[in-house]
């Protein structure tokens, strides 16, 4: 039995917003602003690129219905969704961290000072291995 606590919903000891047979949304116990909801598939996955295209299908259609909600009820100047993977996520469990932005409120991206460059050679790497992935896709899905 998996240990995870997005695993077993009677540990989350927060309000759910959303459920269905395939994720539950709650609201975050430490949250950036108020509305801030966590999205999470109920079967336990880590990192996005574990999980079935359908299930990330889903959890996108579903962040658009709490994004719709959240716009309705708090106005905010827009809002965030973001998922921190691998070593970065701190629950262990794959989890969208949905929250309504304001102007001034102090979320923000914290860069270190060493620069980092951005050319074209870094993209034909990323490029090429997207590529490569889509062809071992392509090739088990024709038996090849």
């Amino acid at each position: 039995m998996c240990e995870c606590v997005f695993c077993n919903k009677e540990k989350i000891v927060t309000d759910f917003v959303y459920e269905d047979e395939l994720v539950m949304a709650f609201m975050d116990m430490e949250p950036v602003n108020e509305g801030h909801v966590l999205l999470v598939p109920k079967q336990h996955y880590l990192d996005v690129d574990e999980m079935p295209d359908e299930l990330l299908a889903h959890l996108m259609i579903v962040s658009k219905k709490v994004v719709k909600a959240l716009k309705e009820i708090y106005h905010p100047n827009g809002y965030s969704i973001m998922q921190n993977g691998g070593g970065f996520n701190d629950v262990g469990h794959y989890h969208l961290h949905i929250f309504p932005r304001y102007e001034g409120d102090g979320f923000g991206w914290i860069y270190g000072s060493e620069k980092k460059d951005v050319n074209p050679e870094t993209a034909e790497r990323i490029r090429k291995q997207i590529l490569e992935e889509a062809y071992y896709i392509h090739c088990e899905r024709i038996g090849k």
